[in-house]
């Protein structure tokens, strides 16, 4: 795989656009035009603009594909990626790749464009063209809607070596340059394929491309260098300048007391950058001058914020020493820099800005005044290019169609909501791995990450449409095929479907397992008449214990017509969910219409039946025994001083009791996980307490629990004691050890070491929520072994112990699991006693269209009626790759004779970013991964991607590289032997898309 991208010439570029536009209704994968409100263009150097946003110098304007699909979605301003005398090879050379990292706040260590200034030069041209002809033939918009703004850097001797001078001559007057008769040729020879785009269209099309500029410049330019490069830009090439200013003109303090009250205090950045860069008293006077400057010669100046915030690589994100923060962390800076040069001149310092704009504040920045807004690490995420069309829909009509000044309060105001703004703070805990551990398939990869996600794999978007439809009968009818548990599952699950939805990538997770309780909620009653057992088979099976994994056998057994008993201790079946887990977390009705399903289908629950002996138990006629007993010896910590009572101990006294227990005014809870949160909440309401403090040895940013749970004991009062080690309790304090964070490991996870100090909590009393313990002394005495950690050895695929026939289910199995892993032993030890599948897949539903809808478009929960308008249906279209490729990399192929479309990488237009690889769902990097099409032979030697180079197209012979083997092939010959499906795909981009080639 090389990273050297190769520039389309401008027939194959036209040739593409105008093929995908009539045959797929689309421009490079993007789904949707935008359609301007031409009543309110806006007017920027003395030249009209449609929307004022766009996107940024960098991935997304290097090169005419990256800059058509985004006026397709959009956007009219672009900042043209940078240019400057290192380029080509040779800058190439000096990046490392991957490049990019915007699966949370962006990162980045890329720099100007790495094509050469001439090549660089010659697809901004090329893209003028192009979207001249898109305007008028495609209804988009004015042919003078959109501008172009060139990015040039990094020194003045640069800027004005033949290189760079070349480049901005061209870009001011390009008429007599070799593009731009190419491309004008190109039109008037093929005039008559339009409809709309006339003769009169293509000469009229401006040869004057761009009168603006932004400066960049490293960090470190003294400020005589950035003012001498302004004057020389304004006086001799009498162009619009802007000056790219770096939120380290703020101060070291600012920015690491910003980050901390963030949650982003594991970003690591010196204070050299602070001291190297510009100075604030040397900015302000710089910027005088030159505004004053750009008056007197007629012409518009003023700051591009921002230019780059450098972060030091602590964890092998990207492989630098250092690279460039964005998004989300990045705004809270950035627009504090606005706020205050704004007030600092008044409101009379025009800004152009970057840095953390997103949909979610693009309306308040620009109502601000503050534009052109360019984007790039929000583009970068899962939607693409398409975000573009909510983005400039949500700017209609904010801002005066000319530039009047910053409204410096409103923009102060929203300085400071930033730092507390939901979209931008960090998450209290680290995002969980969105991957799965599956390598991509060259076929057919398309498929949910929520029900990969899940232990039982649930037809998740499937239910969440039927529910969205008002089907509620159906939807619990898809949940229980593969959950026995709807009503448990939809109130306490712990949703690792949540943690891998790639809505998390828009904004938050589709509400999975709240969708799932309204399905049962509102399909219970029509449904719960229709369950019965299935057709009796004559098997006979004991299940020990009546808690979630225990009732989850006895369905699945049920349900296949065996004929079951549950034995339960207690005197109701419901396990820790019943008897432990607080009324205030579910109630017992719930738990209740759980159990009715294996009470309709005759399951026999015999309660206040303890069963100690296995063997006796099989003696009884039973084929097989599921052992789900939980894991009930209570986990324990000793302190050097003192006792302490067990969590679980602790909840079923709280629940029995209904909350009144002496357990004094100060209570300490000891633990991170969720057991401890429901500690720590059902503390709170526990007669006669009125401080709930929570110790733990780390922040909460590394404890085990689930966001939400942290979130709503934060919410309930619960005090939080972090970097505590308890020793001792004496004399109602509990006496703990201070700890500190070491450095992050490449999961994430700070290590902690021991300080010094010492810290005194007030407690009456001291609960401990540590985890509980198998009871393998039942075990041992049930002749079943065991291994050194006490667990039952089992068959990892069966869950059957060494003694035949009796198998483990739940936390009894490997100790602590959650209700769904429970869930999915049952299914493993049922599906191995009847020797059959016993689930089945719903079928994939959803139509494109919608799927394609969806993509791109911002939505919160509480912006919609039912989640269904909000789930992306992965299933049916994920194309995650596709959208997240700033350089159109990845396309989505329909081929003929298979249900699913199916991608493909194409080699000369990516540059191994590394982008897709923080998106596709596998555990893989599409660029490297994905069925390949590469422009030559030399390509495909120089890779060891999978995939072919198309030969002659007419004869459709190809040479293919497959599991590493190279062949010649010829697509459409019946007798060859390459994989069948491979054959259709090749077929399906000669046939359909010989564009690409």
């Amino acid at each position: 795989m090389s990273d050297i991208m190769t520039c389309m010439p401008f027939g194959q570029l036209m040739e593409w656009v105008l093929q995908e536009k009539s045959g797929k209704d689309t421009v490079f994968g993007v789904h949707r035009p935008y359609t301007i409100n031409a009543d309110h263009n806006l007017t920027i150097f003395e030249r009209n603009l449609e929307t004022p946003v766009g996107p940024a110098a960098g991935p997304h304007t290097q090169l005419a594909q990256n800059i058509i699909a985004s006026y397709y979605a959009g956007a009219r301003f672009f900042e043209l990626k940078t240019v400057q005398k290192m380029d080509g090879a040779e800058l190439s050379a000096c990046v490392n790749k991957p490049c990019i990292l915007a699966d949370d706040e962006g990162y980045n260590c890329e720099w100007s464009t790495e094509l050469t200034v001439p090549d660089a030069m010659s697809e901004y041209i090329k893209a003028w063209f192009i979207l001249h002809v898109m305007a008028k033939e495609f209804n988009l918009g004015a042919q003078d809607g959109f501008q172009f703004n060139i990015s040039v850097g990094y020194d003045l001797e640069g800027i004005k070596g033949d290189k760079v001078n070349t480049f901005i001559d061209g870009m001011m007057e390009a008429k007599d340059t070799a593009v731009f008769q190419e491309c004008k040729k190109w039109l008037l020879d093929n005039a008559d394929r339009f409809h709309n785009f006339t003769r009169e269209d293509i000469e009229a099309i401006p040869s004057n491309v761009c009168n603006s500029a932004t400066i960049s410049t490293l960090h470190g330019c003294p400020p005589q260098e950035i003012e001498s490069i302004a004057n020389y830009l304004l006086t001799e090439k009498h162009l619009n300048t802007f000056v790219k200013c770096n939120p380290t003109l703020l101060g070291y303090d600012f920015a690491r007391k910003t980050m901390d009250e963030m949650g982003y205090d594991y970003m690591v950045f010196g204070d050299f950058h602070f001291r190297d860069d510009l100075q604030y008293e040397d900015a302000v006077p710089m910027l005088t001058r030159l505004m004053k400057l750009s008056e007197e010669l007629g012409l518009e100046f003023g700051v591009k914020i921002t230019n780059t915030f450098p972060v030091d690589v602590t964890r092998n994100e990207l492989p630098s020493e250092e690279m460039y923060m964005s998004g989300k962390s990045l705004f809270p800076l950035s627009i504090s820099l606005a706020a205050k040069l704004s007030e600092e001149f008044a409101g009379k310092l025009r800004i152009s800005y970057s840095g953390g704009a997103d949909y979610y504040n693009i309306d308040r920045i620009v109502g601000c005044g503050i534009w052109p807004v360019t984007m790039a690490t929000t583009l970068l995420k899962a939607g693409g290019y398409q975000r573009f069309s909510q983005v400039a829909a949500k700017t209609d009509g904010i801002a005066p169609k000319k530039w009047d000044g910053i409204d410096v309060d409103a923009l102060k105001k929203l300085a400071a909501d930033a730092i507390t703004d939901a979209h931008h703070v960090k998450n209290i805990k680290p995002i969980p791995n969105r991957k799965s551990t599956k390598e991509v398939p060259l076929l057919d990869c398309f498929y949910a990450p929520c029900a990969e996600g899940c232990p039982i794999h649930q037809d998740i978007p499937q239910y969440v449409a039927l529910t969205g439809e008002g089907k509620y009968k159906e939807a619990l009818e898809v949940i229980l095929e593969k959950n026995a548990l709807p009503f448990i599952t939809g109130t306490l699950c712990a949703h690792n479907c949540m943690n891998k939805c790639t809505r998390n990538f828009y904004e938050e997770s589709v509400n999975i397992r709240g969708t799932k309780l309204i399905a049962a909620q509102k399909g219970y009653e029509e449904l719960i008449g229709q369950i019965k057992a299935g057709e009796p088979n004559g098997k006979k099976v004991a299940v020990v214990g009546g808690g979630p994994a225990g009732i989850a056998a006895a369905y699945f057994l049920a349900r296949e017509g065996v004929a079951v008993t549950v034995f339960e201790k207690e005197k109701k079946a419901g396990g820790v969910i019943r008897y432990v887990i607080p009324g205030f977390r579910i109630g017992d009705d719930a738990i209740d219409k759980d159990i009715s399903f294996i009470e309709k289908m005759g399951v026999k629950i015999c309660t206040n039946t303890e069963i100690t002996s296995v063997a006796e138990l099989k003696a009884q006629g039973y084929d097989a025994v599921i052992l789900a007993i939980g894991a009930g010896k209570p986990g324990t910590l000793k302190l050097k001083k003192g006792e302490t009572v067990n969590a679980l101990k602790f909840l079923r006294d709280f629940k029995a009791n209904d909350g009144s227990l002496d357990i004094g005014k100060n209570v300490v809870v000891i633990g991170g996980g969720n057991t401890a949160m429901d500690t720590a909440r059902a503390a709170k309401r526990t007669k006669g307490v009125e401080h709930v403090y929570l110790v733990y040895r780390r922040t909460k940013r590394y404890m085990p629990a689930a966001e939400d749970e942290l979130l709503e004991v934060l919410e309930e009062g619960v005090e939080f004691k972090e970097l505590l080690s308890p020793v001792s309790l004496e004399n109602g304090r509990l006496i703990c050890q201070k700890m500190e964070l070491g450095q992050m490991d490449a999961s994430g996870r700070a290590g902690v070491t021991e300080t010094a100090d010492v810290e005194e909590v007030p407690a009456d009393t001291v609960i401990v929520a540590v985890g509980e313990k198998l009871d393998t002394d039942f075990y041992t005495a049930n002749q079943i072994a065991v291994d050194e950690r006490g667990r039952a050895k089992v068959n990892d695929k069966t869950l059957e112990t060494s003694v035949s026939g009796v198998y483990v289910a739940g936390d009894g199995a490997k100790g602590a699991a959650t209700i769904v892993e429970g869930i999915r032993d049952a299914q493993l030890a049922v599906k191995d006693i009847l020797g059959k599948e016993i689930t089945r897949d719903a079928a994939v539903t959803g139509k494109e269209a919608d799927c394609y809808a969806k993509k791109g478009i911002l939505k919160h929960s509480e912006e919609v009626k039912t989640e269904e308008e909000r789930c992306l249906t992965c299933n049916k279209v994920c194309e995650n790759c596709v959208d997240v490729c700033p350089n159109r990399a990845n396309i989505s192929v329909k081929v003929p004779g298979m249900a699913m479309n199916q991608v493909i990488h194409v080699d000369y237009m990516c540059n191994e970013c590394g982008n897709c690889k923080s998106f596709c769902p596998y555990a893989s990097a599409p660029y490297k991964d994905k069925f390949t099409l590469f422009a030559n032979e030399k390509d495909m030697a120089d890779s060891t991607n999978d995939g072919f180079v198309v030969l002659d197209k007419k004869a459709k012979t190809c040479k293919v590289r497959f599991v590493g083997q190279i062949t010649d092939c010829k697509a459409d010959d019946p007798a060859d032997k390459l994989y069948d499906g491979l054959k259709k795909l090749i077929c399906a981009v000669i046939d359909d898309y010989g564009y690409m080639i």
